[in-house]
């Protein structure tokens, strides 16, 4: 089901026309298994950083790994403005928690946030390195089991209609 679907939003001739005219390589547009998952991990990992220009660092990455660029940069937008103050929040407490400091009350001002910067930038950091590891692998396997399962089906629904 899952590789039907990419199947049919792959095949199209402006895509064709596209990659040929830029000289896109056809392995950062591939819509198999491997090259999504890895997408969906490095656009995840990324995400969970808070830095400027994130889509920025997913291009960074291509020469150094073969992933689907658009999924790898569809993730980054993850974080968002609207979801990147909560994000960044949680991930404040998840690295006040393992750090085990005392969380200052948070207000949401640039007043706040520059004289509190010192207090806040490392366990903000630690709690960033928790989340851009542990939620993209958790996503990979996930999104790789979940493949693997859907072709698995396929296949033996398809071998049942032929019996």
């Amino acid at each position: 089901m899952v590789r039907k679907f990419f199947k049919k939003k792959s095949t199209g001739g402006k895509l064709d026309l596209f990659i040929d005219k830029y000289n896109i390589p056809r392995a950062y547009l591939s819509t198999n298994r491997k090259n999504i998952t890895k997408g969906l991990f490095i656009g995840l990992f990324i995400a969970f950083i808070p830095m400027p220009m994130q889509m920025l660092a997913v291009l960074a990455m291509m020469p150094f790994a073969k992933f689907n660029v658009p999924i790898a940069l569809s993730m980054v937008w993850l974080s968002n403005p609207v979801t990147m103050p909560a994000m960044y929040y949680i991930e404040y407490l998840t690295g006040s928690f393992f750090l085990q400091t005392q969380i200052e009350p948070v207000v949401m001002s640039v007043e706040w946030f520059s004289i509190n910067l010192k207090n806040i930038f490392i366990p903000l950091y630690v709690g960033t390195l928790f989340y851009s590891l542990t939620v993209p692998v958790i996503v990979y396997y996930a999104v790789n089991y979940l493949w693997k399962f859907s072709v698995h089906k396929e296949r033996y629904s398809m071998k049942d209609e032929n019996d």
